[in-house]
């Protein structure tokens, strides 16, 4: 176990870029949280893994494509690489449930994080999930992850004394 890496998993929306209360449709809507790079850039260097976690169903509504959601992401890299933050991955479900019933990777199932704890090798009990949503923390506890429960856009620095 002592070669297992660490991770911090974070919901996308409300965490990572401006929550607007519904879909972030285009790229121009696309606000970083630039309060947050100086955390998740400890974070990092404390050695987890930055992972992200979000669930898309804009995709599965026609709301936006995916590749405005590309150039989101995209967005979103090369502002954090700037800054020396490495997002290791995004794991992202692009169903909803009014359009396409019910799926195994929308959060608060679990699947994605699972995804994740297997390909890089993580160990669930050492690592945490940042969300601003219950459904963050009911997927991040059903994988065997601590959730850390924060409100919508705030400074993730509020919370650095939760995670070991």
């Amino acid at each position: 176990m002592n070669n297992q890496a660490k991770a911090v998993f974070l919901d996308r929306d409300g965490v990572l870029n401006k929550e607007l209360g519904d879909y972030v449709c285009r790229l121009a809507d696309f606000n970083v949280l630039e309060h947050n790079l100086k955390s998740l850039l400890e974070i990092q260097n404390r050695g987890y893994l930055l992972i992200v976690i979000t669930n898309q169903g804009g995709l599965a509504k026609g709301w936006y494509s995916d590749e405005t959601l590309s150039q989101m992401h995209a967005h979103l890299r090369t502002i954090y690489a700037d800054h020396g933050i490495n997002l290791v991955e995004i794991y992202y479900c692009n169903h909803h449930p009014e359009f396409n019933g019910r799926c195994l990777c929308r959060k608060p199932n679990s699947i994605m994080i699972e995804k994740a704890l297997a390909r890089f090798n993580i160990a669930a009990a050492q690592s945490y999930f940042i969300g601003d949503r219950e459904r963050d923390i009911m997927a991040g506890e059903a994988a065997g992850v601590k959730g850390i429960l924060i409100d919508s856009n705030q400074s993730i620095a509020e919370v650095l004394d939760q995670i070991a």
